[in-house]
């Protein structure tokens, strides 16, 4: 498998009955809501404006190629037609499986589907797992323990999941359990053999998952697959009333930084309990649509640049796709000018990719890059009249062809 060909802009959706709090994804643990209020609220979940073809719609206006999708988050409600537990969405006033309509979906319009798990369940008897040292802390039995009992009902739930529903692209199991087990692993491998396992499972997974505000090694290309995710907004993952949105600037900045060096990057909305995207996330979701489809794609399927371009003052990540140089300046420029040192030869063109426009260039001496210390002055590529500040809000990538 080559990494640098299979990274990709997808949607994270997490979304269960937690939304109808408004709170936070998590608003059984974090906000102390008594077991029985919570599980009463969830049993009463009804999503009746939830429409799967809209959300995938969505994705792909925002450049997008595949969904992750939370079957399960903590509070362990499940958001498709299991049979390992009544605490589903079939057993709600809704009772129709969301898992399978956005499947269908999916399919339909060519968008890839992934699948979300999460290992810590505080409702089901065996949930607990003194073994990890988080996320334990609201589940309902913790005088109960039988961690072989939660992975064998693990597994049948995995079976549903990987059997149901379709080609599954990839799997984000959540919250590593400090228990090693490769049978879990084995069995989603033998369920979907194509499928991509990510690293917070039960055994060493196919790719590493960084997280909101993971720094990455700057302008270091990925050893391994890699899929970095963040939310729209900075407070949950799941809806939230009055949430507190990223700007547009951050997400950019960091999509670019992780995809230029070969990652794939998932970028979460949390629908309402109707099912809606509401016109908040939507928004906030298409400010960085805007800046990613003006990309052409060549955030995708890009090869390394090894070439040590000499710029200096700016942060940059160099690529090669279809035979041309991409410049990522994951940070922005600080002048309306690029100065290369070492440039193969002089440009047949140079585009900035974020107005599609063609850039002025010659190959020239600048007093600023003269070398005091050997009174010597080199002859640089300078590519200038970029309108910086027009984009002074998001990543600015140029496209040379030599």
């Amino acid at each position: 498998m080559s990494l640098s060909h299979k990274n990709k802009f997808g949607m994270f959706i997490h979304w269960g009955p937690y939304a109808i709090t408004g709170l936070q994804e998590q608003a059984l643990a974090r906000y102390s809501i008594p077991y029985d209020e919570y599980e009463s609220m969830a049993m009463q979940f009804n999503p009746v404006d939830f429409d799967p073809e809209k959300w995938v719609l969505l994705a792909k206006k925002a450049g997008m190629k595949y969904i992750c999708f939370t079957t399960k988050h903590h509070d362990g409600f499940c958001m498709w037609d299991t049979k390992e537990t009544d605490y589903n969405i079939m057993n709600t006033p809704y009772g129709k499986d969301t898992l399978k309509m956005l499947a269908e979906a999916c399919q339909k319009h060519g968008m890839l589907l992934s699948l979300y798990y999460s290992n810590p369940d505080w409702h089901y008897k065996y949930g607990y797992n003194p073994e990890c040292p988080t996320h334990q802390w609201k589940a309902k039995y913790k005088d109960i323990v039988d961690t072989q009992k939660l992975r064998d009902f693990i597994k049948a739930q995995v079976t549903e999941l990987l059997t149901n529903y379709g080609s599954i692209y990839t799997f984000f199991w959540d919250i590593p359990p400090c228990i090693e087990d490769p049978s879990l692993n084995e069995l989603v491998r033998e369920l979907q053999p194509d499928i991509y396992i990510n690293d917070r499972g039960w055994s060493e997974g196919d790719f590493s998952t960084p997280e909101r505000e993971y720094e990455s090694a700057e302008s270091k290309r990925y050893t391994r697959m890699t899929e970095a995710c963040n939310s729209v907004g900075q407070q949950s993952w799941g809806y939230r009333i009055g949430e507190d949105f990223y700007t547009k600037r951050h997400l950019c900045c960091a999509i670019d930084r992780f995809m230029a060096q070969g990652a794939s990057y998932l970028l979460n909305v949390g629908p309402d309990a109707k099912g809606v995207i509401t016109t908040e996330y939507e928004q906030n979701l298409m400010k960085v649509a805007d800046w990613y489809n003006r990309m052409e794609g060549c955030l995708e399927c890009a090869e390394p640049d090894p070439t040590d371009y000499g710029i200096r003052h700016n942060k940059y990540i160099a690529n090669i796709k279809n035979g041309k140089t991409y410049l990522h300046f994951y940070e922005g420029l600080i002048s309306d000018s690029v100065a290369i040192k070492n440039y193969p030869n002089e440009p047949r063109s140079v585009r900035l990719m974020n107005s599609g426009e063609s850039l002025k260039f010659d190959i020239t001496f600048l007093p600023e890059f003269f070398n005091m210390s050997k009174s010597t002055q080199d002859k640089l590529l300078h590519i200038y009249g970029i309108d910086a500040d027009q984009f002074a809000d998001e990543p600015i990538v140029i496209e040379i062809e030599w």
